[in-house]
């Protein structure tokens, strides 16, 4: 018998609780304590409390996983002593006790955090085993081959996860761990094709075999004593909250690291007992589709951790109504009941013991984006959640999704016909994927730093290939169902997977696989369905969706558009940009970079001459040939937009941009030079070279851009102001309402704003007076330096509306050069925690927030009706968006594809500001 433990003594003074337990029925906990007990512990303990048949056992909180952090990694003070009373309560529930040789009680230690992070934490299971134990467990259950299968499983988890003795390799399939690569020259030996075919005989070998290797490779025998097993494990897990996968997931998705995972204790159901066992994963509503039908698998007689590592392909759930009808009748109903109560699809987890099901886990199902969207507007009217709910249970990143991608069905079918279609898996995560063909994580981040697309192909992956996930476009494995790992991370990440593509032969070794006698390489192209599961050789083109046919996203952004306060525009520089982002639900054009118009092939040379112009009247000959090509583009974006803002910034970028093909001049000349080229080439050459030295600056976006080149040369400014409003004219005579709105760019004082006020004043009317008709335009400036930030209320007397330019804003208030930063040192600023976020993806609201409200408080006292938005890349960013409705922006402007995004995200940040009101 164990020793007997040490309880607490009454009457000691009340301490920090550490341990919620579950058992009997009863709870101390409940949903609403995910942050303390974890999504897991929260899930068990309304479950319990619900009277489902649940394992008892207790939840270890997140705050002591903190407290074991913050003390070098030692238990806090008080905790063990609730743990033991907790235990010796489950002992009591159960009839058994841990390390008691005639009736054991075995527990799994699991890992849990607040927000879900599948697989990318440690769990140790069938706790409590040891050489005595296991012969109660075998007499107990009369099944030698269960007890000795429990017990391998147990030192082989153990050891990994709590001694660290190396698992299996991603990389190099003769590096296995010595625990799989024991396992697996034993089933070579005894001819077993699966773990559940080898023999009591040869798990009882394979067990002292695993014993040997704990002894060499972590220089210890393995623990015999439960307790110690159980300090060790919590140890353990605590311990992979800070393991390089997790972190990785909590890095891609945005999640805190210091919330600490909890660990829950629960009592063992054993699912590997027999034929009349099993255990499985399922969802309330298919995650890939959110159609209202139960999704998952199951297998019989396994262990859990058999599922979710993809280690054989299970059975899909609806076989369990014809295998084992009372156990599915009683899972259906737990399930409609699990979801009803908790008001969204949920994602459970169960093990059937002979015949009797328990429930182990109930979390919010990950899903895609597609099943995200169907499932909140479908709950919507069923009645289960509001309108405003359905709205905070989409991700904005999950619309973006929607708008991925599709392979063209008339290039499927050409694959087909020319032998490239390969073969068919589980349509795991939907989406459409092409890429080079990589067998290893590493590889996968190697070839991403390289700009190059790849497809991770694996047997199954694990929570070791995250890293490598993340950098994929897509993924594809041999084994595992659509509740495996591969298929749930790719899911959340919102990549295309095929899993369990059987006919693969993997060979990790050579870089390769074989599949229908075809070859494949690394770096060979390859492209993935994951909306059908087929996979095919080479490349595939895409197409983009069509969102007229997304009807459940355009009903769910209809009730967003009732809710936001933000406008939502759009940058947009052609008529076709502008075509789709109306579709797209876009309500104005927040920024149309007329550069963008001067780099088309048929009017760069027409620039590059006005550039290399020696006076005046040759840039004016010059722009002369370029006013019916910018007034044409304008005429058809108004079209477009007929009824709705378009916002034009006039020529921003310097002169030298637009000779960059001579860049390498001066070498082109030397090589003319010495090959005895022609003389007059030469001249022309070195003209060419002479002009972009005169203008080449060593700071540019500090130099001679902007309203800054429009006074310098103003006869731009008159051609651009010409093209605008004589569009205008042109679009107005034929009935379209145009509502240009005039934007300058850089400006940072009064003197340059005023002078560019007159001359575009001074132009407009010529035309109108030449055309004999007035159009209506707006006068407006770019905020995108602190100086204008600081005198926004002098702006305000001349310009109509602001709209920050945050690119440059970030740069001159942060003082970082953007291209220089992100290739230098701004990723690692972020990964070392030195700033939270990449400031020119995410808006930095102590510096550039901060100057923007002083910005807008100062231009609304000048003009109380000025209208503010912003157009640089943080116009479609959710957490960006939402600090813009904080300030009182008028509108947001990001790019064509983002509309939908930030129409959400608006919405969002506007329910969350009613929230914080209503607080």
């Amino acid at each position: 018998m164990p020793a007997r433990r040490k309880t607490a003594r009454k009457g000691s003074p009340a301490k920090k609780k550490w341990v919620y337990l579950f058992a009997g029925g009863k709870a101390e906990g409940n949903a609403g304590m995910r942050a303390v007990l974890g999504g897991k512990g929260a899930g068990l303990a309304e479950m319990t409390n619900a009277r489902l048949p649940v394992p008892p056992g207790f939840t270890i909180t997140t705050e002591a996983c903190n407290a074991y952090f913050a003390s070098g990694k030692k238990l806090p003070p008080g905790l063990w002593d609730q743990v033991e009373k907790s235990l010796a309560v489950v002992e009591k529930a159960t009839g058994k006790r841990l390390g008691d040789p005639k009736n054991p009680l075995l527990v799994s230690v699991r890992s849990g955090a607040a927000m879900s992070m599948p697989g990318m934490m440690d769990t140790v299971l069938n706790l409590g085993l040891n050489d005595d134990t296991r012969a109660g467990l075998e007499r107990l259950t009369k099944n030698p081959r269960f007890a000795w299968d429990a017990y391998r499983r147990f030192i082989s988890m153990f050891g990994r996860i709590v001694l660290g003795i190396r698992g299996a390799s991603t990389t190099d399939p003769e590096q296995k761990g010595p625990f799989d690569h024991a396992l697996d020259e034993k089933k070579k030996a005894t001819g077993a094709k699966t773990d559940a075919d080898l023999t009591p005989k040869a798990l009882q070998e394979l067990v002292d075999e695993f014993k040997r290797i704990v002894r060499r490779e972590a220089k210890r025998d393995f623990p015999t004593d439960a307790t110690e097993q159980m300090r060790l494990a919590i140890a353990a897990v605590f311990n992979s909250w800070f393991g390089k996968r997790a972190v990785d997931y909590r890095n891609q998705f945005k999640i805190r690291h210091d919330l600490g995972t909890a660990v829950s204790v629960v009592t063992m159901v054993f699912g590997n007992m027999g034929n009349d066992s099993g255990t499985g994963v399922a969802f309330t509503r298919d995650p890939n589709t959110g159609e209202k039908v139960l999704y998952g698998e199951y297998l019989i007689n396994a262990q859990g951790e058999d599922v979710v590592a993809g280690i054989r392909t299970p059975a899909k759930i609806s076989q369990l109504r014809s295998e084992m009808p009372k156990v599915y009748e009683q899972f259906e109903k737990i399930a409609q009941r699990l979801e009803k109560h908790y008001r969204d699809a949920q994602d459970l987890e169960f093990t059937i013991e002979r015949g009797k099901l328990y429930m182990l886990q109930t979390r919010s199902a990950k899903r895609t984006a597609r099943a995200a969207v169907k499932i909140a507007t479908d709950m919507v009217s069923e009645k289960l959640i509001s309108q405003d709910e359905a709205l905070q249970r989409v991700e904005p990143s999950q619309v973006e999704q929607l708008l991925l991608p599709r392979f063209d069905e008339k290039e499927v079918e050409r694959a087909r016909a020319s032998g490239r279609y390969l073969t068919k898996g589980l349509n795991a995560s939907p989406g459409a994927a092409t890429g080079r063909a990589v067998f290893d994580a590493d590889r996968a981040v190697e070839l991403k730093g390289a700009k190059q697309l790849v497809v991770l192909v694996r047997p199954e992956t694990s929570p070791d290939d995250f890293h490598g996930m993340v950098a994929a476009t897509g993924i594809l494995t041999a084994r595992g169902g659509s509740t495996s790992h591969a298929a749930v991370v790719a899911r959340g990440l919102g990549l295309p997977c095929v899993s369990g593509a059987a006919a693969l032969d993997i060979d990790l070794g050579k870089r390769e696989m074989r599949v229908n006698g075809k070859v494949i390489k690394e770096g060979d192209s390859i492209s993935i369905d994951g909306t059908t599961g087929e996979v095919f050789a080479g490349e595939l083109p895409t197409l983009q969706p069509n969102f007229r046919e997304e009807k459940k996203l355009i009903e769910l952004l209809s009730w967003a558009d009732k809710r936001r306060r933000l406008g939502v525009w759009v940058n947009a520089d052609t008529p076709e940009e502008c075509r789709l982002a109306r579709e797209l639900g876009a309500e104005g054009v927040g920024l149309a970079r007329t550069e963008h118009m001067f780099r088309q092939a048929d009017r760069l040379p027409i620039v590059q001459d006005m550039i290399m112009a020696e006076d005046t009247e040759g840039r004016k000959r010059a722009l002369a040939k370029l006013l019916p090509f910018q007034q044409g583009d304008f005429r058809e974006m108004f079209t477009a937009m007929d009824g709705l803002s378009v916002v034009i910034r006039l020529i921003d970028p310097p002169l030298h941009e637009f000779l960059r093909e001579y860049a390498d001049l001066d070498v082109e000349i030397a090589v003319d030079r010495a090959l005895g080229k022609d003389g007059a080439e030469i001249a022309r050459k070195e003209k060419i070279w002479r002009r972009l030295e005169q203008i080449q600056e060593d700071n540019p976006m500090l130099g001679l851009r902007g309203c800054r080149l429009l006074l310098i040369y103003p006869e731009i400014l008159e051609m651009q102001i010409r093209a605008i409003v004589g569009a205008a004219i042109d679009v107005a005579e034929k009935g379209v309402r145009a509502k240009p709105e005039i934007m300058m760019p850089l400006v940072g004082t009064m003197g340059e704003l005023d002078r560019l006020y007159e001359q575009v004043t001074q132009v407009a009317e010529t035309v109108f007076k030449e055309r004999e008709k007035r159009v209506p335009y707006k006068f407006g400036t770019m905020i995108e330096i602190p100086r204008a930030c600081l005198i926004s209320d002098e702006i305000a007397t001349k310009a109509e509306f602001f709209s920050f330019g945050t690119n440059d804003l970030t740069q001159t208030i942060l003082g970082i050069s953007r291209d220089d930063a992100q290739k230098s040192f701004l990723t690692q600023y972020v990964e070392k925690k030195i700033i939270p976020n990449d400031p020119f993806q995410v808006l930095d609201r102590g510096g550039v927030g901060e100057m923007m409200r002083i910005s807008i408080e100062k231009g609304r006292k000048t003009r109380k009706d000025l209208k503010i938005g912003i157009c640089g890349e943080h116009g479609g960013d959710p957490s960006s968006i939402a600090l813009c409705h904080e300030l009182g922006l008028t509108y947001v402007s990001p790019s064509t594809y983002r509309v939908p995004v930030a129409r959400l995200a608006a919405a969002q940040a506007a329910l969350a500001g009613a929230g914080e009101k209503d607080r």
